[in-house]
């Protein structure tokens, strides 16, 4: 099944937290924050493509899983940044 954003709309896949620090402490799932950082599945914005890496509010948008995956569904005026490498 294919996801595909509508309008303003903007579907992400959540990037995770590294489960270890720079230094080697596991860091246990309770402790870990939510992720603010995704990769742009589908976008009905002109500004903003497929494949980006995007900064966003933690709390922001509405979680979805589909086929066993987990998106975030949110309107674009709530990505904060593009990152670019």
């Amino acid at each position: 099944m294919q996801i595909v954003a509508t309008k303003d709309k903007v579907v992400l896949k959540p990037v995770e937290q590294e489960s270890k620090t720079p230094g080697g402490i596991f860091i246990p799932d309770q402790a870990k924050e939510k992720p603010s950082q995704g990769l742009v599945v589908s976008s009905g914005n002109k500004d903003i493509k497929k494949g980006d890496k995007v900064l966003y509010p933690q709390y922001a948008g509405c979680p979805v899983e589909i086929d066993r995956e987990k998106f975030l569904i949110l309107r674009a005026e709530e990505i904060m940044a593009i990152l670019e490498e």
